[in-house]
């Protein structure tokens, strides 16, 4: 029996387009309507210069190609749209006689070739084969792209102890991955919001022999709750309600090279025993199937929340938490890393100012001052942000506090301070409890033992207070 979550779930599915280049009108209706019960939007051309221009309009995700037209090869037309360097796939139709045309066809780079006459459901299946395909490598593509782009713009800086221990255990982790052959251990990696897990994550992929295959970043809050088994290991057609066509998850999607699983201790509890499952047998199986599929990806995770509370009261596996905490690595927050805050604002200014063009010539000393008595709460990302936003009002030369705006956060919390004495005891425990909040991340466990209150107790006063 299917799990109801899954089964219930609507799945937005994108109209795919299909060119349609076939002189044989009969037969290209047929295929037309055919397609279109199958929820592909479907454009015909009888001839080249036709199927040139309906191409040219509409991009179509998917050519189908036959081979002898009126005026002229279907292999003119194939060479034509390879060389115009579209990610649009074509799939070749040749009649008998034609397998030289169909050879020739596959070495400019035709996804695949059907011989006439053609089965119409044959076709679907090939055709949805194809499409797949493509999506997939145009996913990873545009993955491999973004991760590029933050491995160049993001460096790991930072001179305190605690970066040069993190460097000191990614380099570790990293001999332990230079085999191809071996699956390196699950990784671990902890700490607050916006110190760098993604970054230690590119990393460890970077510095690994798997850095030439696929890192594929999935931010497991983000993922809508109703579809999110379907993104991670993917499904079968038919599996549910508008589930037309097969899709790869994201879990295959990283094949042999790293899958990043962020803000992991988000993920719901029935799929943590799905997710062990793919860790103690390394295979999956798509919503929908009983087949088995292999896992080879380098499976590396991260959370802000303190998960090993989490384990003990039962929010999150104790089993999936020990199995994925082979190797851990911990982010110190901001505040904590001295001259780090210094020499990572500089960096972001310099970053900023060179990108827009514009002149950074430090900080006042009065700047660096309150750079660094601000506790950074956002941690690395927020200071990121800050300075951006500061290089750019400014309009280039030297920073000063007042532009950092710093001073007035920090003012705020001195004048909270000086308040509590005057707070009545409802009042005081309301400032209490959000402060514990804010401290942990709003992780209840982790602030009911700040507090000194059982989680049950909390709870009842985050009701109570309308937190």
């Amino acid at each position: 029996m299917q799990d109801p979550l899954v089964t219930s779930a609507e799945v937005p599915i994108l109209e795919k387009r299909i060119l349609l280049v076939e002189d044989e009108t009969v037969f290209a209706k047929a295929v037309k309507k055919h397609l279109e019960r199958s929820s592909y939007k479907v454009d015909l051309a009888g001839d080249l210069a036709t199927a040139r221009e309906r191409y040219k309009n509409n991009q179509p995700d998917l050519v189908l190609l036959d081979m002898r037209l009126p005026d002229g090869s279907g292999l003119d037309f194939l060479s034509e749209i390879k060389s115009s360097m579209t990610s649009t796939s074509i799939l070749v139709m040749s009649a008998y006689g034609e397998l030289e045309d169909a050879v020739s066809a596959m070495k400019l780079g035709a996804s695949d070739y059907l011989k006439k006459p053609i089965d119409l459901e044959e076709l679907i299946i090939n055709v949805e084969k194809v499409l797949d395909k493509n999506e997939l490598t145009q996913k990873l593509t545009n993955s491999a792209k973004r991760e590029q782009h933050a491995a160049e713009t993001v460096d790991f800086l930072g001179k305190c102890q605690q970066i040069k221990s993190v460097r000191e255990q990614v380099e570790r982790i990293s001999k332990l991955s230079q085999s191809t052959e071996v699956i390196p251990p699950t990784v671990l990696i902890l700490g607050e919001t916006g110190t760098g897990k993604d970054v230690v994550a590119r990393l460890l992929h970077e510095k690994s022999s798997r850095n030439q295959k696929p890192f594929v970043h999935v931010d497991c809050a983000s993922l809508p709750k109703d579809l999110i088994e379907s993104e991670l290991f993917g499904h079968e057609k038919g599996a549910f309600t508008n589930a037309h066509v097969a899709r790869t998850g994201l879990i295959e999607a990283a094949e042999d090279g790293v899958l990043f699983l962020d803000e992991i201790g988000e993920l719901p509890l029935d799929l943590q025993s799905k997710l062990l499952a793919v860790l103690e047998r390394r295979t999956l199986r798509r919503v929908g199937t009983t087949q088995e599929r292999p896992v080879a990806a380098w499976i590396v995770a991260a959370t802000n929340r303190d998960i090993e509370s989490l384990s003990e009261s039962g929010e999150f596996r104790s089993d999936l938490y020990y199995r994925l905490n082979v190797m851990s690595l911990s982010m110190p927050p901001l505040r904590t890393r001295g001259n780090d805050i210094l020499l990572l604002a500089t960096h972001f200014a310099n970053h900023t100012a060179r990108r827009y063009g514009l002149q950074f010539e430090g900080f006042s000393d009065e700047a660096g001052d309150t750079l660094l008595d601000y506790p950074w709460p956002g941690n690395v990302r927020e200071m990121k942000h800050l300075l951006e936003r500061a290089v750019l009002l400014s309009g280039g030369g030297e920073l000063d506090a007042s532009i950092l705006s710093l001073d007035k956060k920090l003012g705020s919390k001195s004048e909270e301070k000086e308040m509590n004495d005057d707070l009545t005891l409802g009042e005081a425990e309301l400032h209490l409890i959000k402060q514990a909040l804010e401290r942990t991340n709003r992780n209840v466990s982790k602030a009911s033992r700040e507090l000194g209150i059982t989680r049950m107790a909390l709870r009842y006063r985050i009701k109570k207070y309308d937190l």
